[in-house]
């Protein structure tokens, strides 16, 4: 009998157990091992371990079904005539068998330990595919999970087209199957989802369950459209389990944005400020790339997350605008902490080219993502108070020098040129030009601001008595200086034409020599600017 089940003549093996049973259960009846138990007990482990051997072999056909490359079709349709023949052999004979005869008569059940060796076959044909460590592969588990997915499918698909037809219908060989894979693959993705995953390999796990399992790459495929209804199918992760996964994900982001940001603040520090690079101009704006690579961050990240879930895409939207509302402040202070450490004529260029950019960045976050920018928008107006009092203090540092040397002697001799103080001036004003939106036209109408209300402080301090013809001689300076200054700063752009005649009235009032001129001079000079009576 072991020689017909090596063999896989099961039929036979199997019709000579079922005469050895009977035989030894009629000699049980007829009392014969009454006075020998011992060989009754023998015979009965004989028949059982024979059985068992079928049983085995049972499990070994339905693994190699899967395992070998062509399926035995007369060894399958073998085995479902060997289940229905021990099927009938012991009709609805109870489970519990007499006193002292082991499972003599009893139902061996091959047809579920054919279903439970489907189950086993499974989970050793998942748990069989190769899987590198993050050692020898940084995208191990995705390169794992696509080649999990091409061997199920390949596995579904050969259950389809030639394993099911060597089955009759009740066995539902498909259901069976498809349920057997499935949770197998639950378990080993529960598995996965328990190591110590990075960013790109929870994304991975969590893409593949949610759209790689049930697309037509795998559940999905047209050809096992009427074999698999996944409203059949339990969930691959608990709910538990896959908000842990997602969870896990937002936190390893978080720590990923983080890295970004912190990236892209040492670049600027290390490639463009140490090294005193001037900005790029595009369109006759200074230009930085911090819009660009902010916003590219973030349209990867919640691209990606959009395919998984809008919840999760939501929560990611939200981590990423959490994390820039940090790294903003950081980076003025960093930015500002460098120009502290030197004086480097790199600072205005850089001031106006952020602007610009987190301008764009603002604008573009808001156009591409619907959100509200408020708090982004409160957060950049901080900075941008920052930066315009870092550089008028820079201003005033470079420019109150020159201011305090008007109507001096050597300014009086023209020892400094006229043009010294627009100069100064120009090297802030100069670079406000290629500033994006009004903030550029109203730090220019400041400056201009700035400057007459200096040069007008200087001119009417009070002072020792001056000549007739050095009045003349002050006059005629200041008007000079006056129409460079008021056409240096118009043509960069300020709109402040109001300040123009300002300097002029002051410099008529001083060289004047009648009196009544002088209060004509006056009476011009309040007429344009009423507020200074």
């Amino acid at each position: 009998i072991n020689e017909l089940i090596q063999n896989r003549q099961l039929l036979e093996a199997f019709a000579s157990i079922k005469y050895l049973e009977d035989e030894v259960i009629a000699e049980r009846d007829a009392d014969k091992y009454k006075d020998n138990p011992q060989e009754f007990a023998r015979k009965s482990k004989d028949v059982d371990l024979l059985y068992n051997s079928i049983t085995n072999s049972i499990q070994s056909i339905v693994a190699e079904t899967l395992e070998h490359p062509t399926v035995e079709e007369t060894l399958l349709t073998s085995l479902v005539t060997l289940i229905a023949s021990e099927e009938a052999a012991h009709p609805g004979t109870s489970d519990i068998a007499g006193p002292g005869s082991a499972l003599l008569g009893t139902p061996r059940r091959w047809r579920e330990e054919w279903r439970e060796a489907i189950n086993k076959s499974a989970r050793k044909r998942v748990l069989s595919i190769h899987m590198a460590s993050k050692e020898e592969d940084s995208s191990w588990l995705d390169r794992h999970l696509g080649v999990l997915r091409e061997h199920l499918s390949a596995d579904l698909l050969k259950v389809k087209c030639a394993v099911k037809k060597c089955y009759p219908e009740d066995y539902r060989v498909c259901e069976i199957y498809v349920k057997a894979f499935h949770n197998a693959i639950s378990s080993h993705l529960q598995n996965l989802s328990q190591k110590p995953l990075e960013l790109n390999e929870l994304y991975a796990l969590l893409n593949w369950v949610a759209n790689t399992y049930l697309s037509e790459l795998l559940m999905g495929h047209p050809a096992l459209k009427t074999e698999v209804n996944p409203e059949n199918l339990s969930l691959l992760l608990t709910p538990d389990d896959w908000d842990k996964l997602k969870n896990n994900y937002t936190n390893s982001l978080k720590e990923k944005m983080k890295s970004y940001f912190g990236n892209i603040l040492k670049l600027e520090i290390t490639e463009k400020w140490e090294k005193e690079v001037q900005p790029e101009v595009d369109e006759n704006l200074y230009n930085s790339s911090l819009s660009f690579d902010i916003q590219q961050i973030f349209a990867e990240h919640v691209k990606a997350s959009q395919v998984i879930s809008r919840g999760l895409e939501m929560k990611t939207l939200e981590l990423c605008l959490a994390e820039l509302h940090e790294f903003i402040p950081r980076f003025g202070e960093e930015f500002l902490k460098w120009n502290t450490s030197r004086d480097s004529p790199i600072f205005v260029p850089y001031f106006a080219a952020y602007i610009n950019s987190f301008h764009d960045l603002v604008s573009g976050l808001q156009k591409v993502f619907e959100i509200n920018t408020g708090d982004l928008q409160i957060v950049m107006a901080s900075l941008k108070k920052n930066f315009k009092n870092i550089f008028f203090i820079k201003l005033k540092s470079k420019t109150q020098p020159l201011f305090k040397k008007i109507l001096t002697k050597d300014w009086i001799l023209a020892t400094e040129k006229p043009n010294s103080l627009a100069s100064a001036v120009s090297q802030f004003s100069e670079h406000l030009q290629h500033m994006k939106g009004p903030i550029g036209q109203e730090l220019l109408c400041d400056i201009h601001k700035y400057v007459v209300r200096e040069y007008i402080t200087q001119v009417i301090k009070p002072r020792r008595k001056m000549k007739r013809e050095t009045r003349q001689q002050v006059s005629e300076r200041m008007s000079q200086e006056a129409k460079i200054l008021n056409n240096m700063l118009i043509d960069q752009g300020s709109t402040s034409d109001w300040l123009l005649p300002a300097i002029h009235h002051i410099a008529n009032i001083v060289g004047e020599k009648k009196k009544d001129k002088i209060k004509e001079h006056v009476m011009e000079l309040c007429q344009d600017y009423p507020d200074i009576r």
